[in-house]
């Protein structure tokens, strides 16, 4: 029977959902291996529908697990794959009963040798060493050879300053193999710190399920941490969790997308999109020459409005104002968003990732507040927590290790100063931010795009230069609360404005600020273009002033800036 035969005859009954009440006689005789049923949905579907559709269902979108050498047509270049560390022989170190065969039966069945391929191959173009796990292999779970291959991996990838991917699906570690399996998670982390610590970029891709000695290890240590949709991924199985302590788990517990909402991983991926995704974030990794030298080093300073100081605080606080992804979108190029401090949450106060300047990649963070009172709420209207201050750290640090430059973009009343915020250390997060950033080793410029408040905004502010846009503000604490801790009295804050000298002009005259973007009077998404074009040659120049500084005269300099102020 022809696949169009047997299309038209699953079109007529729908395709059946095969279930326990689904009759012998319901379900059409069809040759074997041309339909597969879904394990979610339970529908039956074609498996060449599936193969060809990234072992996606095509009826509910289940993702099928998938074999290493399968996963290798779907991320690297045709014939761009070279096999390293074959052959090694898996050892019986507990002399475990029934083991020896049961390696040699798993390898027949299989075809594989272990339960994980390393080796190097292309990603449109790009040279990377890569490792693939494949769950047919008793669950993927981490013994010596496993732990082994991938240590030679990332060995021999820092030796030759390749990039690491890592796609994780693993049970965890090997209980046949006791203390043995154990130790791996020692050596492939220690490794990995090796490859980190010369420079090296490792990414790791986390697909269903990532779990044990594997999570608590190599899978939770990139630099950047994707995950397929819906995976689970934990150190503990829900089924250990739920008999230790007796309690149901929620919905939706130990996914991917749980991880992403409590900060652990950067981003969730769609497979179609891997590829796309995986080659983006290489090539934000490789060194460039900076940007070509501005047509113009000198730019002719704008006259600054000297506006009235509520006037400013009006118009820092507009709805319609533009806001910090806003100036993402018009000003950088290949903007890829992650996520997550890795301790407890993604704060969507803070927008952050890596994105190209005219060719060169740059770690941006900005403050985001939303538009919409839908978007104020899920942007806690750009307070950040903690964690977000945590993000962004993280980011930083990040891009101090990769030689990028940082431009952050300050936008915030203040940090949020909730209960939980202080549960969890908000004070301690703005100190560390500004305690790391003083001495970070990349040159970072901090634009202040609107509201400026407080310790929230000077945790993303100490750095080499401070601009400002004309009519945003930068002071100690809001005009309201300066009225009613000195005052006793919030309603003189527009009094409180003018004593506070937290203008634009102000600002520059004392020296708190290099800089002053000149704004339309009401500047709004409509008439941004005009203000980035400006922008964008002023980055051009920073960037270019910046590009053969050393380490460490670009973090003396910071230094002396606050020192002398």
């Amino acid at each position: 029977m022809s696949k169009m035969n047997l299309k038209k005859m699953f079109k007529k009954t729908n395709y059946i959902s095969l279930n326990e009440s689904t009759t012998k006689e319901q379900i059409p005789e069809v040759p074997e291996g041309i339909l597969k049923k879904c394990n979610s949905c339970k529908s039956a579907i074609f498996t060449e529908d599936v193969k060809n559709g990234y072992y996606i269902c095509p009826k509910c979108h289940n993702y099928f697990r998938v074999h290493a050498k399968r996963r290798l047509e779907m991320v690297v270049d045709a014939g761009s794959f070279e096999e390293w560390d074959s052959g090694l022989c898996t050892r019986n170190p507990l002399q475990y009963k029934g083991y020896e065969e049961k390696i040699r039966l798993t390898q027949e069945k299989t075809g594989l040798e272990e339960a994980v391929i390393t080796g190097k191959a292309k990603i449109w173009g790009k040279l990377v060493a890569i490792g693939i796990c494949d769950s047919r292999f008793i669950m993927a779970s981490m013994g010596e050879v496993v732990g082994e291959k991938i240590t030679r991996m990332v060995e021999r990838a820092t030796a030759e300053k390749l990039p690491v991917i890592m796609f994780a699906c693993s049970g965890g570690a090997r209980m046949q193999e006791g203390i043995t399996s154990l130790m791996q998670m020692a050596k492939t982390a220690s490794a990995l710190k090796k490859h980190s610590d010369a420079g090296g970029f490792y990414i790791s891709v986390l697909t269903n399920p990532t779990t044990g000695g594997v999570t608590a290890s190599f899978a939770m240590l990139g630099d950047v941490i994707l995950a397929e949709p819906n995976a689970l991924i934990g150190f503990a199985g829900p089924r250990v969790i739920e008999q230790t302590i007796g309690q149901k788990l929620p919905k939706g517990f130990q996914k991917s997308e749980f991880l992403l909402e409590h900060g652990f991983i950067d981003a969730i991926v769609e497979r179609e999109d891997l590829k796309k995704v995986l080659f983006q974030l290489i090539d934000l990794h490789e060194q460039k020459e900076v940007c070509e030298k501005p047509n113009d080093m000198y730019i002719e300073e704008n006259k600054i409005y000297a506006g009235e100081a509520w006037d400013c605080v009006s118009k820092s606080r507009m709805k319609d104002r533009p806001t910090g992804s806003d100036y993402i979108n018009r000003i950088f190029t290949d903007f890829i968003e992650l996520h997550g401090d890795r301790y407890f949450q993604d704060d969507k106060a803070i927008v952050g990732g890596i994105a190209k300047f005219h060719g060169i990649p740059v770690t941006v963070i900005a403050q985001e507040k939303g538009k919409t009172t839908k978007e104020n709420l899920k942007r806690n209207f750009g307070m950040p927590s903690p964690e977000g201050y945590r993000k962004a750290l993280r980011l930083m640090k990040q891009a101090e290790k990769f030689h990028r430059p940082i431009v952050c973009l300050v936008d915030t009343p203040g940090a949020f100063c909730g209960i939980d915020a202080e549960e969890r250390g908000q004070g301690e997060a703005i100190a560390r931010n500004i305690y790391e950033m003083s001495a970070l080793k990349v040159p970072i410029l901090s634009v202040i795009i609107g509201e400026g408040g407080s310790g929230g905004a000077l945790a993303m502010a100490t750095a080499n230069e401070v601009w400002i846009m004309e009519n945003a503000i930068y002071s100690i604490l809001s005009p309201e609360g300066f009225a009613s801790i000195l005052w006793k009295d919030s309603k003189r804050a527009k009094e409180a404005a003018e004593v506070m000298k937290l203008t634009a002009k102000e600002l520059k005259e004392a020296g708190i600020v290099e800089d002053v973007i000149k704004e339309p009077n009401h500047f709004t998404v409509e008439n941004l273009s005009v203000v980035c074009e400006e922008l964008e040659k002023k980055i051009k120049c920073f960037l270019w002033k910046y590009r053969k500084k050393t380490e460490i005269d670009i973090a003396e300099e910071r230094y002396q800036r606050f020192r002398n102020m």
